[in-house]
């Protein structure tokens, strides 16, 4: 693994990240491959009813361990986790589907938990309020876009949601109004967006990339081409809200820094290939405790790293298929959830037909996650 800086004198642009050897690899081939794993650990829970084609996103209640997932087939779909000395067991609760079954993109819950916000393909901002029944079992629309949604995030500063469109359109929604109370153009179709506290950021087509003060009425921060040579893929903000880190196509991660820290800078540096072969880094997902992260790829790899000590702190087997997308939840970080689910990274030809769509439950011990202090070189 190596660590490129931005901003570094010619004799230090290179360096590895982590001491730890790469992870055992699988010949993927689509969304079934000839690795031995379905999962991660042999002790991950499988979540029951995870649906019927690929899982697009994943997301935890911010006060009790309820997981949400979103679904190609239409689906949003809501577990009750419970764990218990290192046994885990999901509950399915409730689904709903977008009309016409159209594929969901992507979910976000309110700041109380009680209420689920969905985006999709049929370009519908969604309200589901979790315990109830909606009219045909699809959720209220309360917004929607000129084209598909590809990201929805909650404000909890002002209690809007804010949804990102391939219409190139931030748009801001108050759940009890039917038209936006703000709009922001942006200059090419949103990716991926993340927001923490204050902070959003969105990854945009093009390699743009956007940051936001969210703290009232939102404003531009920042407006930077990607510092990766290739399509942006995901982009996650820092638990201190100071930066973010950006994910790929081309295997490669970017942490940069919106704020300027003592003694930080911003680098990047190269995950998820195996020999020649190079992977997209699916998703970013931060511990909301430690500040250390997680990316999922496209070779089925899950990594924990720490940015701030550059080192890799855990990397798992790969598992049998590409992992889509993956999140920590609210409750200490203690479970983090991945989607073992086809990519689509290489097109139709490469999907087998009928392979099972999987969400896996994984105990986060301390020492996968934790920081383990700063190194005193690089290997």
């Amino acid at each position: 693994y190596v660590l490129t800086c931005w901003r570094a004198r010619p004799s230090a642009l290179t360096m590895a990240f982590g001491s730890v050897a790469p992870a055992p690899s699988a010949n993927l081939v689509g969304s079934s491959t000839t690795g031995p794993n379905a999962s991660c650990a042999p002790n991950d829970h499988c979540v029951p009813q995870a649906g019927n084609d690929g899982i697009s996103s994943l997301s935890w209640g911010p006060a009790v361990n309820h997981l949400v997932s979103t679904n190609w087939d239409g689906g949003v779909r809501c577990w009750e986790v419970q764990e218990s000395e290192g046994q885990v067991r999901a509950q399915p609760k409730a689904q709903v589907n977008h009309e016409n079954n159209s594929p969901v993109l992507d979910s976000c819950f309110s700041s109380d938990g009680s209420t689920v916000f969905s985006v999709g393909a049929d370009k519908a901002v969604r309200m589901w309020q979790l315990g109830q029944s909606p009219p045909n079992n699809v959720p209220q629309q309360i917004g929607s876009h000129d084209q598909p949604i590809k990201s929805v995030a909650f404000l909890p500063s002002s209690n809007l949601i804010v949804s990102g469109g391939w219409d190139k359109m931030l748009k801001f929604w108050d759940a009890r109004q039917p038209n936006p109370v703000g709009t922001l153009q942006l200059p090419e179709r949103c990716y991926d967006l993340d927001v923490r506290d204050s902070l959003m950021v969105v990854a945009c087509a093009g390699r743009h990339i956007i940051s936001y003060n969210v703290q009232g009425q939102p404003q531009e921060h920042q407006r930077k081409e990607s510092p990766l040579k290739f399509q942006s893929r995901c982009i996650a903000a820092f638990p201190d809200t100071t930066g973010y880190a950006v994910g790929s196509i081309e295997g490669r991660v970017g942490i940069h820094y919106v704020t300027k820290v003592t003694g930080k800078e911003s680098f990047a540096f190269k995950c998820h290939r195996q020999d020649t072969n190079v992977y997209p880094v699916n998703c970013i997902c931060f511990h909301k405790g430690y500040g250390t992260f997680a990316t999922v790829g496209g070779d089925g790899i899950v990594n924990f790293w720490d940015k701030d000590n550059k080192q890799r702190l855990k990397g798992f087997p790969a598992i049998h298929r590409t992992i889509s997308c993956a999140s920590f939840n609210n409750q200490g970080g203690n479970l983090f959830a991945y989607a073992s689910s086809y990519d689509w990274s290489k097109g139709s030809s490469h999907h087998a037909p009928g392979t099972p769509n999987e969400i896996w439950i994984h105990c986060v011990l301390d020492e996968e996650i934790k920081p383990k202090g700063k190194k005193t070189s690089y290997r």
